[in-house]
């Protein structure tokens, strides 16, 4: 059985359903506003709303020489979509016989395994080989499989249109603030807390917690943030590099530390969520550990400052 019927089986969708389908990386609030209009819609025609999205993003197959980052790990984004108040998520798992498929054969399988009876759907969205799929296309379809098709019209947060890309552009800016007004929520990841170099607590007099961040997650630019740091249900304030310490290696690895403000203890070994609020500066390479510590100083009551101020209202997001 190919993958894609068995996944649909799998979740086992009881009752007829309304669909959006996508990556759904960062659910941000383009993504919230699809997924709003198809909890809606489902309500008001009796049916079971329902969120496919891809265990694997689907660049991993159809280009496996590039480097696929993403914006949220694939169990983190299936707990966001949940909270997004969909009736179910079903996460399938792209492959290149599925690269192939044409749009009809997907609607198809939808309506077969799903009974998809409403189909939602963002401005730029298009499914199928060659992305045939495209509003025109899928609500042809839609009179032949019977379902209808709603088109969402795009949001606009501020001066860029809300999508995983203006995210990431964001983020390699170092622009977090502008990340977390795509995004509704500020950007941030969980990682495990691993050893470091051991330099943080004996030489800077900062003991830092180091995170095993994976390959295939996005981050910030170079530089040093404000943020905070979750583990075991407490939420600690934080100054934080990203970046491969300049001032100690020519060429080192980019690591990514944070120092606790008020924490005493180690953490080496648990699972920890990192979060961006703000950008204090770049990396810089400085020509002593003191005129170092000096930055670090001023780096660490710049973010008690900003992390104790309240937030700005942020802008309310339009639609286009």
């Amino acid at each position: 059985m190919d993958t894609f019927l068995a996944d649909l089986r799998a979740a086992r969708l009881d009752g007829p359903s309304a669909v959006a389908i996508g990556v759904f990386d960062g659910v941000h609030l383009g993504h919230r506003r699809v997924l709003g209009a198809l909890r809606d819609d489902a309500r008001e025609r009796g049916l079971r709303s329902v969120a496919v999205t891809f265990a694997n993003h689907p660049l991993t197959v159809l280009r496996p020489e590039a480097r696929v980052v993403l914006l949220t790990q694939p169990a983190e984004r299936v707990e966001l979509l949940r909270a997004c108040g969909v009736d179910a998520v079903v996460p399938l798992t792209f492959t290149r016989e599925l690269s192939e498929w044409s749009a009809e054969r997907f609607v198809a399988a939808l309506a077969q395994e799903a009974d998809m009876r409403h189909m939602v759907i963002g401005p730029d969205f298009a499914l199928g080989r060659g992305r045939e799929g495209d509003a025109e296309h899928l609500s042809m379809l839609g009179e032949r499989y019977g379902y209808s098709l709603r088109v969402v019209e795009p949001l606009r947060s501020g001066e860029r249109q809300a999508s995983s890309s203006a995210v990431r552009q964001c983020l390699a800016a170092g622009d977090v603030a502008g990340a977390a007004a795509v995004l509704g929520r500020p950007f941030g990841f969980a990682a495990p807390i691993v050893e470091g170099e051991g330099r943080g607590a004996s030489v800077l007099g900062y003991p830092t917690c180091n995170f095993g961040v994976s390959p295939a997650q996005a981050v910030p630019a170079d530089g040093v943030y404000a943020g905070a740091v979750e583990v075991d249900g407490r939420r600690w304030d934080a100054a934080v590099s990203v970046g491969a310490k300049p001032t100690f290696h020519e060429d080192g690895p980019r690591v990514v530390e944070a120092f606790l403000l008020g924490f005493e203890g180690d953490l080496y070994g648990r699972h920890a969520r990192l979060e961006f609020a703000a950008r204090l500066r770049g990396q810089e390479r400085f020509e002593s550990a003191d005129a170092l510590i000096a930055q670090i100083d001023r780096d660490v009551e710049a973010a008690r400052r900003i992390l104790a101020a309240p937030p700005a209202p942020a802008p309310e997001p339009e639609a286009v």
